[in-house]
């Protein structure tokens, strides 16, 4: 009877053993862990980098006013700050130099730039920083925007198509459409959900649901000159 329960004992360790080996993370399986955990493409995440893009606008102490070429300059740098900018524009002024009535101009003129392409004078900030008698130092504008960062996609050279072991899909599977993804997302910073959605128009949906209620179509109606046909020039 001794012998029964020593036996019926140690039974039940090795099975117990065995257990704990099966819910233990053994990577030397044909199926890793992460192949169980979401998706192929929550395995190529796209990364967020939050990054300062600035632009020095060039002052000639000659000069009484900003140069065409700078304005310019500055057009395109407020454009940027429309599409990917967060936060306020940041315009430093640089002191301790020898036409201070220059850049005090300069950083008017830019402000006039910023409102006209639709900045409001809130989301602007001033400040300073000392040029140290530098006659050249630059007026320099700043703001936050945030960049998209591709995931590593290995080497196809890397990968062993031939392993057939199991119906795992490859590492490479889905990095080349995050590394796509990455490089057309219009502003990154969507990726943190930072950005509040529009509200919906309620006036539109009542009108749609009153079209489907009356079984009438709801798609927008075209007119004539918005028919379209098949090109036969090749034919």
């Amino acid at each position: 009877m001794r012998r029964l329960n020593t036996f019926i004992i140690s039974m039940g360790l090795v099975s117990a053993a065995a257990l704990t080996g099966c819910a233990s993370d053994d990577k030397s399986g044909p199926v890793p862990r992460a192949y169980l955990e979401g998706t192929t493409l929550d395995r190529n995440p796209i990364g967020v980098a939050e990054k300062t893009a600035y632009l020095e606008v060039k002052l000639n102490p000659l000069d009484s006013h900003l140069r065409l070429e700078e304005k310019a300059k500055i057009r395109a740098f407020v454009a940027d700050y429309k599409q990917h900018g967060h936060g306020p524009i940041i315009m430093s002024l640089p002191e301790n130099q020898a036409n201070e009535e220059l850049a005090v101009k300069a950083v008017a003129e830019a402000r006039e730039i910023a409102w006209s392409a639709g900045v409001g004078y809130e989301e602007i900030r001033g400040s300073a920083y000392d040029a140290q008698g530098n006659d050249g130092a630059p007026v320099v504008l700043a703001f936050k925007a945030y960049e998209a960062i591709a995931p590593d996609c290995p080497q196809k050279s890397e990968i062993d198509f031939s392993n057939a072991m199991s119906n795992n899909d490859m590492p490479t599977l889905g990095c080349s459409i995050r590394t796509n993804m990455a490089a057309m997302i219009a502003d990154p910073a969507d990726l943190l959900g930072q950005r509040p959605l529009d509200e919906g128009d309620l006036a539109r949906r009542v009108a749609q649901l009153e079209l489907y209620r009356e079984g009438q179509t709801t798609a927008a109606e075209r007119s004539q000159d918005e028919t379209g046909s098949v090109s036969t020039a090749v034919n």
